[in-house]
This record gives C-alpha cells, sequence and structure tokens, in this order.
C-alpha cells in the first residue's frame, strides 16, 4: 500500500538535507524506532516497536539507504523486517523529497508499505491513520532536532522521542477514522461534475 504525505518545516533545505544525511539522527525521531548497529555503508540493523491497545509488535530488521541524489535532494530507503514472535513480517519502501519553500522547506514522503501475517489483519485504513500519527510524532520530533541543532545545541539534548504507545496512537488513529467516517456520511452530498 502507497502512503503519501507532506510537511513543512522552517529551515532551509540545505540544513534539513544535512540532517537526512544522518541516518542513526533521523531514526532518533520515530517513535518506537532503535538502530542496534551499522553494518555497512548506508545499512542498518535495528528495531521498530509498536504497541497498539494490547499487542505489542517488534520487528526486528535491516535498513539501507538504497538511492540518495543530492542534486534533487531526494533520499530512498529499503527496510523490512519480521516480527520477534514470528507474528509477521513489514517491507517498506520510503522515499522523501525536499524542496525550498518561501518559510523552509517541504518534505514530501511515500512510503511503500507491504504487511504479511498478523500485521497485516489490522487493515488498510487503521495501517494508514497509524502511520499517518507516526509521521506527525516523526515531524515534531525532527523539528525539535533541527531547532536545537539551529541554536547550536546538542540534537541529543533534546527531550528524547517517546516509544510509540499504544493508547496514544489508538486515540490518535480511531479520531482519525471517525473523522473520515464523519466526513463520508455527514457532510452534505455533492454530485460530481459531468
Amino acid at each position: 500500500m502507497l502512503i503519501k504525505s507532506e510537511f513543512e518545516v522552517p529551515q532551509p533545505v540545505d540544513d534539513v538535507w544535512k540532517f537526512f544525511g544522518d541516518i542513526p539522527q533521523v531514526a532518533k525521531c520515530l517513535p518506537g524506532a532503535d538502530l542496534t548497529e551499522q553494518v555497512g555503508e548506508d545499512q542498518y540493523a535495528g528495531t521498530v516497536a509498536i504497541r497498539m491497545g494490547p499487542v505489542k509488535m517488534e520487528f526486528a530488521g535491516s535498513a539501507r539507504v538504497a538511492e540518495r541524489d543530492e542534486a534533487a535532494k531526494r533520499i530512498v530507503v529499503d527496510a523490512s523486517g519480521a516480527d520477534a514472535k514470528g507474528r509477521g513480517q513489514v517491507a517498506l519502501l520510503l522515499t522523501a523529497a525536499l524542496s525550498p519553500t518561501p518559510r523552509g522547506t517541504r518534505v514530501d514522503v511515500a512510503q511503500d508499505l507491504a504487511l504479511s501475517g498478523a500485521a497485516a489483519q489490522f487493515g488498510r485504513g487503521l495501517v494508514a491513520d497509524v502511520t499517518s500519527v507516526l509521521l506527525r510524532d516523526f515531524q515534531t520530533n525532527m523539528q525539535n532536532r533541527l531547532a536545537a541543532i539551529q541554536q547550536g545545541l546538542s540534537p541529543d539534548q533534546v527531550v528524547g522521542v517517546k516509544p510509540a504507545s499504544g493508547l496514544v496512537i489508538g486515540l490518535r488513529a480511531a479520531r482519525m477514522a471517525l473523522a473520515r467516517v464523519f466526513r463520508r456520511f455527514f457532510l452534505p452530498y455533492r454530485p460530481r461534475p459531468a
């Protein structure tokens, strides 16, 4: 499933691109992610843990930078992993493209996500909502780290990233799902132009 999103940060595109060049620093912005070692040039091993209500899934796997286009300010990361308890597998091809804006930098993200096993049973809508919540948290954490760097602080002085909490993610994803249902059923019907 392809999930696309975008956000904007107030830093210049070159500063944001430099930040994206430090994959361990970028990983620290994603709730539940932990890079455990660098296994080669632009290749990493690690885990991603996500809790949805009573279900906690922890994927152990690897990620590698498949493409880094300096001129286009575009990076592609290929990642895959398996749940530690054998309940599913995940594969992700993530593309981030940066472009300058009058107020800073626009970050366009495309996530081509494939789930199997128990992880796939959550359904496309819930997976998209959870991914959206995690991306918003990533954006906030990234912005905080970029601001720390801009102020001359170490990004590690920024308050640590919280783990991907099932209750918080579940509530936020449920709110998104309810808003989608509300828009679908309760907004006035608008006929399509012929």
